[in-house]
């Protein structure tokens, strides 16, 4: 009965977590299995009047300890199933301690049946048809970075400009950036679940999840920048077309490279290599950025109404915030290839030989006993600058 109800609790949809959950209630077994026979062979030196007194405490204590730590972040995050179920086994064991005859039985019984169930289970899990939880964190960062990059990408060439075909795909890219905005914890237990995997395809062991999840906060960041954008994109508010045909320039450079950059880093990603072909957009995004501020200082807003270019301006300021948020996530990805020791692809590069004109070997005249003739030819070196 214990091996159906482990094989029906610790079965997961993913190979982590199946893992996690499996190791967790075996150990936890184990060690409270353990636990409770000691505690009873304990309990059982105090008389029979002291046993039921020693025994209350023993639980007391350890049950009390057990829930404090629960309470730690961390431990809770991977520990908190184990924790569980090591405070029910150890309260079962040692409670059944008043039967002597029993209790070697139930810690055997308990022990080996949950063993059994959840090896079945990780057996199952990991030969037939695996699902890796460190592949759907893989794809899920790249994807939520390719998502921002087709946003900004559609609003560099929307931007300022009012169109009923432009609203849907604006509604459209909105909904893929909110998901990225909801997807933390989605990524959290995605990376608590590959720790516990093994090596599998690409993805070596001990490989740098955690890596992951920085870069997966700072592409919220930027997604936090990036959502008040669409609220100004189709705005009502008329803004002077001086001051807006001397900065559309440079927010639409901006909008467009950081979006490239993106997409670029979520293929860097994707494909395991170092993300270098994003780096000229990053730079170009950056240039925009600097044209940008020094229009802005040039006095552009001196003979201009403020309260009429405040729109312009707050979406000026938060592109220059998505360019330094952009170049934050590339030297993240940079140190995610360096830990995870991505594969460098360089191109191939054909080195061009000099043509020669004419080839042609020339035999001795070692051999020829007729009198030799050198030639001297005089011209004069020429000057060097």
């Amino acid at each position: 009965m214990w091996a159906i109800l482990t094989v029906i609790v610790v079965f997961e949809f993913s190979v982590g977590a199946t893992l996690g959950r499996g190791l967790n209630r075996g150990l936890a077994t184990l060690v409270a299995g353990a636990l409770g026979f000691g505690a009873h062979h304990l309990a059982s030196l105090s008389g029979e009047k002291g046993q039921p007194i020693v025994l209350g405490l023993f639980v007391f204590l350890l049950a009390g300890v057990v829930t404090f730590v629960r309470f730690f972040p961390r431990l809770k995050a991977r520990y908190d199933y184990g924790l569980l179920i090591f405070m029910l086994t150890f309260c079962l064991v040692s409670m059944s301690g008043f039967r002597e005859d029993e209790i070697l039985n139930v810690a055997h019984t308990r022990v080996s049946t949950i063993l059994i169930g959840s090896f079945t289970s990780v057996f199952v899990c990991i030969c037939v048809c695996p699902v890796w939880a460190g592949d759907d964190l893989h794809n899920l960062v790249a994807s939520n970075l390719e998502k921002l990059g087709s946003f900004l990408e559609g609003f560099g060439v929307e931007y300022l400009k009012v169109s009923g075909d432009g609203k849907e795909s604006n509604n459209a890219f909105m909904q893929d950036c909110k998901s990225v905005l909801n997807s933390k914890q989605s990524e959290e237990s995605l990376a608590n679940f590959a720790r516990w995997e093994p090596g599998h395809g690409q993805f070596r062991f001990r490989h740098p999840w955690k890596q992951y999840l920085k870069i997966g906060s700072l592409t919220r960041q930027c997604a936090y920048r990036i959502e008040p954008l669409n609220g100004y994109l189709n705005s009502e508010i008329q803004i002077p077309a001086e001051f807006l045909s001397k900065i559309q320039e440079a927010c639409t450079n901006m909008s467009l490279e950081s979006g490239k950059a993106l997409k670029e880093l979520g293929l860097a990603i994707k494909a395991m290599t170092p993300p270098s072909s994003a780096t000229p957009h990053i730079l170009k995004s950056k240039d925009a950025a600097n044209n940008l501020k020094c229009l802005l200082q040039s006095g552009l807003c001196e003979e201009i109404n403020l309260l009429e270019v405040i729109p312009a301006a707050a979406v000026a300021s938060m592109l220059v915030d998505v360019v330094c948020c952009t170049e934050k996530i590339a030297e993240s990805i940079y140190e995610l290839a360096s830990l995870a020791q991505f594969i460098c692809v360089e191109p191939m590069v054909e080195v061009e030989k000099p043509k020669l004109l004419h080839q042609e070997t020339i035999p001795p005249c070692c051999g020829i006993n007729e009198p030799h003739h050198f030639i001297t030819i005089d011209q004069p070196s020429p000057k060097l600058p």
